[in-house]
């Protein structure tokens, strides 16, 4: 199995294109041959990861699909209509390195890349964060935000969700594992996040997963 994700940038024009899409291609998705596995996501700018950062002109999917299934998915109707209104087209192929938590009731990534992996990496996190914790768990969000901004070894961000508010996540591109694991254990802001966490159970759901990039075409 493989991990692919892709990410649109459209015109504003065609926000109303990507609002139907949303609700119509995750059934097609799951539908699709090998597939174990996909979520529409909808996408924010990076900068605060809060409903107000979210990106209308930026829109994408993840996949885990059989490696025999991908070229028929890459020449989907689901992804050509996107390809067909995107000004720009962001593909990632990932293989798993490690991954805790749930997504939707569901582990989704089994493990296939080394622990040792040495190259480019990525990190996607997803909460699904309990009603009674938002206020909470955004406040603590600026002081994290600015410091993986200033991470050593990060190439790219972006937020990543299934709705507004609730279902929360982050995308982030990695020049290496060994920068990812000085930003989770060694920065202060994300040590006391992951503290909080604790103390007061943000999250009904959550996951973590690194993967091993294989290839990326296109840039985000």
């Amino acid at each position: 199995m493989i991990t692919v994700i892709y990410f649109w940038k459209i015109a504003r024009v065609n926000i109303p294109f990507a609002l139907f899409r949303m609700a119509i291609d995750r059934t097609l998705l799951r539908r699709s041959n090998g597939v174990t596995f996909a979520k529409m996501l909808g996408c924010g700018k990076g900068e605060t990861f809060t409903p107000s950062d979210a990106d209308p002109t930026r829109w994408g999917c993840l996949v885990v699909i059989s490696q025999s299934e991908l070229a028929a998915l890459d020449g989907s109707t689901t992804i050509t209509k996107w390809r067909s209104k995107s000004t720009s087209e962001f593909r990632v192929l990932l293989d798993p390195i490690a991954s805790t938590g749930m997504w939707s009731k569901q582990k989704p990534f089994e493990t296939s890349a080394p622990a040792n992996f040495d190259g480019q990496v990525v990190a996607i996190t997803r909460a699904r964060i309990k009603a009674s914790q938002t206020m909470r768990f955004f406040k603590s969000v600026p002081p994290v935000t600015a410091s993986l901004h200033s991470s050593p070894g990060l190439i790219s961000t972006i937020g990543i969700g299934e709705a507004p508010i609730g279902l929360q996540g982050t995308f982030s591109l990695w020049e290496s594992m060994q920068a990812i694991k000085d930003f989770a254990y060694k920065g202060a802001a994300h040590q006391k996040a992951i503290a909080q966490t604790s103390e007061f159970d943000w999250y009904a759901e959550e996951l973590f997963a690194r993967f091993a990039v294989r290839e990326i075409r296109g840039k985000i």
